[in-house]
């Protein structure tokens, strides 16, 4: 049986992982949260910049990435590390986690840390746009890569540097206890009872069967992001710039060194210019995501020849796949109410395969919440709804799509974005099967406590939303599930993938002194969740470039 209700209640319940609860209105002063901001030092306002400036590196995107890697370079470098976005510090949206889902609300505000999209395949979905990026407004997992992902990266690793970058990352920021509540208790034992095993207890490694996730979210709720990260930094030597919309690539061309990048444009709030370029041995470091990245490069006259021309853009180099092979992990969910209430809780636990991956939240959805009149049609009932969620990822889905300028000129527009989920048939199978897995799990003894009764004394799942249908060896019912309940994890990636737009090395092929530095460079996404992965990357680069320099 199945309670009807609006597709929003499942988009939103999953978003980032996020659970349902009363927008807390409050205001977290520097003085008296736990993150320790004293990077706040080095952060300025674009309108503060100077017309022109010159640096040894300029990072485009103060990311998840961009972030670790311009704290690293500044270790003996001077680092300008340019966001479009603001800093959040006060915003209780972005600080606790029980709040997380007030940043998936579409909105216009440009001061929103969020900015929500939706694709040419009508699945909303969102990007960072705040310092610290996605690793702000995201559920706060932390998982490493698998090693999958490190063989099909077209990306050179040092695998020494790789454990110790991720490490870097973890003292500051990461929480580890095994300490779970009783729904994802129940979701580990029914994840072992229907065979994904086995079980690995608390571990931020990637294994095939069951374990107890790390997270960003302290014990206390309170997120510590990429942005913390910036406090490892020599401030004498990064200059940090928010509200700084990076409008174009500078290039210039000589007989000996041929094309090179020697620096950025980029606007303020107050609509003003400002030049940054770079010395000798610098680079341009573009961190701006899966789609700021190609964006930025198709701006600045990097990317296919005819695609420009008709743009009326200025050609600088002929790159035709920039913008393509973009990919995202398509999701799909059950949704249940139980008969008892429980507490919010988000993800602590996964269940590992080869091809897909089970996490579940439990949350309250209550109706005088400021969310509601999204999550439910008017009028709704005065009362709050305990729900309880199981979905799935897949790891390696083989469709791809591309990405297209909404203007180009304008680079706060969010590209035009197509996924194409499940234009590969064989991902609508793995789906399926997926889904035939949690409903082995809905068949473990553990989850007849979340059953409900019907008048005869029969016992049945609640289903809120689409029910998981009865008959689950039945192909076409099951993808028209798939189908239906299409949603997103917001890790897509590709668009500069490594190896067709970026070398080994990262390095933009055909251009000296510009690389990419972030998941628009990943063939596929890494474990369970990229953020962890995402921010190892940028130390890890950034240690390789002092490594260069040093040698060089």
């Amino acid at each position: 049986m199945a309670i009807p209700t609006v597709q929003f209640t499942l988009m939103f319940l999953l978003m980032f992982s996020a659970v349902l609860q009363p927008i807390v209105l409050l205001e977290v002063q520097a003085n008296d949260n736990d993150q320790d901001s004293s990077y706040l030092q080095f952060v300025y306002n674009a309108t503060e910049s100077p017309s022109e400036e010159v640096y040894d590196y300029i990072v485009v995107g103060g990311g998840t990435a961009g972030c670790p890697l311009a704290t690293t370079l500044s270790a003996k470098y001077s680092v300008l590390l340019l966001e479009r976005g603001g800093v959040a510090l006060n915003d209780p949206n972005v600080l606790l986690q029980e709040n997380s889902l007030a940043n998936e609300l579409p909105m216009d505000d440009i001061n929103s840390p969020a900015q929500t999209f939706t694709s040419e395949d009508g699945v909303l979905n969102a990007r960072g746009r705040v310092l610290g990026g996605s690793s702000m407004i995201n559920g706060g997992i932390y998982s490493r890569a698998d090693e999958d992902f490190y063989n099909e990266s077209g990306i050179e690793w040092n695998m020494s540097i790789v454990n110790s970058a991720y490490e870097w990352v973890e003292e500051a920021i990461v929480t580890q206890t095994d300490r779970i509540d009783s729904w994802q208790t129940s979701v580990k034992t029914a994840l072992l009872q229907s065979g994904i095993r086995p079980y690995n207890g608390l571990t931020l490694e990637h294994l095939q069967g069951t374990k107890i996730l790390g997270s960003t979210f302290d014990q206390t709720g309170r997120r510590h992001g990429a942005v913390e990260l910036l406090n490892k930094a020599n401030k004498k030597n990064l200059r940090v710039v928010v509200h700084a919309t990076v409008e174009r690539v500078v290039f210039a061309s000589n007989t000996s060194l041929g094309l090179s990048a020697i620096g950025v444009v980029y606007g303020d709030t107050n609509g003003n210019s400002h030049i940054a370029r770079i010395r000798e041995k610098g680079e341009i470091i573009l961190s701006a995501g899966t789609l700021g990245s190609p964006q930025l490069l198709l701006m600045s006259g990097v990317g296919p020849r005819s695609y420009l021309s008709s743009l009326s853009i200025p050609i600088v180099y002929d790159q035709p796949f920039i913008g393509q092979f973009i990919n995202d992990n398509p999701r799909s969910l059950i949704t249940i109410t139980p008969p008892f209430p429980l507490d919010n809780f988000g993800p602590q636990v996964v269940g590992i395969t080869k091809r897909f991956y089970i996490e579940a939240v439990s949350g309250v959805a209550p109706f005088f919440s400021p969310v509601s009149p999204l999550l439910f049609p008017d009028p709704y009932p005065p009362l709050n709804l305990t729900v309880l969620t199981i979905l799935e990822k897949l790891s390696r889905p083989l469709s791809t799509g591309f990405l297209r300028l909404a203007s180009p000129t304008n680079a706060s527009l969010t590209p035009i974005v197509r996924f194409n989920y499940y234009n590969d048939t064989r991902d609508l199978s793995e789906c399926v099967n997926a889904l035939r897995a949690i409903g082995k799990m809905l068949r473990t003894p553990v989850m007849e406590q979340y059953k409900s009764m019907d008048q005869h004394g029969q016992r049945y799942f609640k289903f809120v939303g689409q029910a998981l249908p009865q008959n689950q060896f039945d192909d076409e019912a099951m993808g028209e599930f798939c189908r239906k309940t299409l949603g997103t994890f917001y890790h897509y990636h590709g668009g500069c993938l490594a190896q067709k737009v970026v070398d080994s090395h990262l390095k933009v092929t055909g251009i000296n002194a510009l690389r990419v530095v972030d998941g628009s460079t990943f063939v596929v996404s890494p474990g369970t969740n990229p953020q962890a992965t995402i921010m190892m990357f940028g130390r890890y680069v950034g240690v390789k470039i002092l490594e260069e320099r040093k040698t060089n």
